[in-house]
């Protein structure tokens, strides 16, 4: 059997940080993953040149049934940490709005500094194998100590990691494994969902909305009771999408509406009352054009059943343009998925981990880090920097 003092299973951004961060501090290291390449998820994100962090970071950005449990982490391995080693590293990077931080270049370069992170500090690593057994053995020299089988051959570790993610983007190779494991162990899974997805719509609705695929609105403010998000929206052939729709996705529940304002920036009835004053002659869909792309006029108009010349048209039925495009209210009858969802909404309890440690209290030795745990961060860099500073955290105590 093959002794390591700490098997991390999940070679994303959390398993290879907290790899590293291990191995350090001298710790014998296996790091093991059924991917072929370490960091997937990192290569593919914000276009493929990565949000890899958000300056503004803090709890509050994050959904759990606890988020304060982030403090912690957070605190110890912050965003401005995680900058720093990007800057030591000559990694060029910019940033694009509120607060995201890409690299110039390719999501490949933090995957290169993490992999020689791992290397330098002696991190083994293994990939495209598969676990299939872990269990929990009788305590060695007070330490707890644990039984795997991975691709066939015996393994024994005093300490293990779960970081192998949620069950967002199952084609890369995503599973609800960290999920199963917790429950193995008697630790509480708190239910999941695809958050940071895009939304659909009845086929019905769909058939109205056919000609608008491909059309966006830049500054759409999209709210779910009292939250709101203020980013581009899309129109797709299933329904919409775009940062606004994937940030409201999160909050969004079955049964529920959302309402958005395309305009919100515009007082669309005043600016129709004084259209109509001015230029009561012109087509109310020649103004509205100046303002929203030619398809989204019709689309609004045919919503709010109105047509013909300003001078023609009544208060009342401005206002009824006017809230169709600042005031829309629909409900999505779904969303695309785990296929396209982000990130995966809850997982493994923070009440059942060390919020110093990630250690689970109920099982000394067995630490959970990173998407696999109840801790959803928004659209932004958010989700990296928990990888980041759950993973640091870990490595610490590993």
């Amino acid at each position: 059997m093959k002794q390591h003092d700490v098997i991390i299973i999940g070679a994303g951004a959390a398993g290879m940080m907290c790899a590293a961060e291990a191995a350090k501090r001298g710790r014998d290291v296996l790091l093991v993953d059924h991917a072929k390449k370490p960091g997937d998820k990192i290569r593919i994100s914000g276009g493929g040149r990565c949000n890899f962090t958000n300056i503004n970071t803090s709890y509050k950005q994050f959904l759990s049934e606890n988020p304060r449990f982030s403090i912690s982490p957070l605190k110890r391995f912050s965003q401005h940490d995680f900058i720093e080693r990007v800057e030591a590293r000559g990694i060029a990077f910019h940033e694009k709005t509120l607060g995201q931080l890409f690299c110039d270049e390719s999501a490949q370069q933090i995957i290169d500094m993490l992999v020689d992170d791992m290397r330098d500090a002696g991190v083994v690593v293994k990939l495209g194998v598969e676990v299939s057994h872990l269990a929990k053995m009788a305590p060695t020299d007070h330490e707890a100590e644990f039984h795997l089988v991975i691709d066939g051959e015996h393994y024994a570790a005093n300490k293990v990691v779960i970081a192998t993610g949620g069950k967002s983007i199952p084609k890369m190779g995503a599973t609800g494994f960290g999920y199963d494991v917790a429950k193995h162990f008697g630790v509480r899974v708190v239910d999941t969902r695809p958050a940071l997805v895009p939304l659909t719509f009845d086929p019905s609705i769909l058939s109205e909305m056919k000609e608008l695929s491909g059309v966006s609105v830049n500054d759409a403010v999209v709210s779910h009771g009292k939250t709101k998000f203020s980013e581009a929206m899309l129109f797709t052939h299933r329904g919409l999408s775009g940062p606004s729709i994937l940030q409201i996705s999160s909050f969004w529940r079955e049964g529920d509406q959302v309402a958005i304002a395309m305009l919100p920036e515009f007082d669309v009835l005043e600016e129709l009352k004084g259209a109509r004053q001015v230029s009561g002659k012109s087509e109310i869909q020649t103004i509205l054009a100046q303002w929203l792309p030619k398809k989204l006029v019709a689309f609004v108009l045919k919503q709010a059943r109105v047509s013909g010349r300003l001078a023609d048209l009544s208060d009342k039925k401005l206002l009824l343009v006017s809230d169709q495009i600042n005031d829309w209210r629909i409900k999505p009858t779904g969303s695309e998925g785990y296929r396209t969802a982000e990130v995966t909404l809850g997982g493994v309890a923070t009440n059942e981990l060390e919020n110093k440690t990630m250690e689970a209290k109920s099982v000394p030795g067995l630490y959970f880090i990173g998407e696999v745990v109840d801790m959803t961060g928004w659209l932004g860099g958010y989700n990296f920097q928990w990888a980041w500073s759950s993973g640091w955290v870990a490595g610490q105590s590993v």
